[in-house]
């Protein structure tokens, strides 16, 4: 893998006339289609629910072959989504930024001589949460990022914005299942802290100068059962006040520095 800096770049959209390239829309069936065929980088694809036209089911498969994940959507999503208003019962959503492979983040672990600490995000769906998450593990020096294909927002230009553009320096793998990137990494000899509530170690007493990746759960439910059910340590953050939760990326950029400040130590 090249290095992650400044020489990773945002994926042009080529097709500009159905594109639109503040929110890496692209509508239409042509124009899908064409970006799919073009290399693009493709995080979703949405169909209009209940339609059996052969063009579209020819846009779906091609879509599952390229790793896009396929969404069905109502006509009345698809309409709100839309810039141009002449969606053809399809749109796409361009990624921003290139993903990486779980190797790669390690790779750069390795090509910096440190010990891995990589951030897991378990189906977060705010862009402005996950773009927040990225920009505090470019800052705080983590290897890495991975996220789900599914449930989970992908790097749209919301996404890049949020992170003041650290999706372009930061390695991000997109995975089909977090369990299983779990149990890859487990072998690679990474621990796992999720954050939680209930957690109990508090963060100041655990050890994170080890190869780490730490877990953090969606906005509205937190940690699915199966993720936490394969991490090795449930950690809290102390809170003084009456609510009982941190922000997703305020509780991912607390873990992060105090695995900082420890490796520092």
């Amino acid at each position: 893998m090249g290095k992650i800096g400044h020489g990773r770049k945002a994926k042009e959209l080529s097709v500009t006339d159905t594109t639109d390239s503040n929110s890496g829309i692209i509508e239409g069936r042509n124009a899908v289609l064409e970006a799919l065929r073009s290399g693009i980088g493709i995080d979703k694809v949405f169909l209009a629910k209940g339609e059996t036209d052969s063009a579209l089911g020819h846009i779906a498969s091609t879509a599952r072959a390229s790793g896009a994940v396929v969404v069905e959507a109502d006509r009345r999503k698809l309409d709100s989504m839309s810039v141009t208003q002449s969606h053809q019962g399809v749109i796409a959503m361009a990624s921003f930024a290139e993903y990486v492979t779980i190797d790669d983040i390690l790779d750069v672990a390795r090509q910096r001589g440190e010990k891995p600490l990589i951030v897991i995000c378990d189906e977060i769906s705010d862009p402005h949460n996950l773009g927040a998450i990225i920009r505090t593990c470019e800052a705080a020096g983590a290897h890495g990022v991975i996220i789900p294909k599914r449930r989970s927002v992908g790097l749209s230009a919301t996404v890049a914005k949020a992170s003041s553009g650290a999706v372009f320096h930061t390695a991000i793998a997109r995975v089909t299942n977090i369990t299983a990137a779990v149990r890859e990494l487990k072998k690679a000899g990474v621990w796992f802290f999720a954050a939680s509530p209930g957690g109990d170690k508090i963060i100041w007493d655990s050890d994170f100068t080890c190869a780490c990746a730490f877990v953090i759960g969606s906005e509205g439910s937190g940690l699915s059962r199966l993720v936490g059910e394969n991490c090795d340590y449930m950690v809290n953050i102390p809170m003084s006040g009456k609510l009982s939760s941190l922000n997703a990326s305020v509780s991912a950029a607390l873990l992060l520095f105090e695995a900082v400040r420890q490796r520092k130590l």
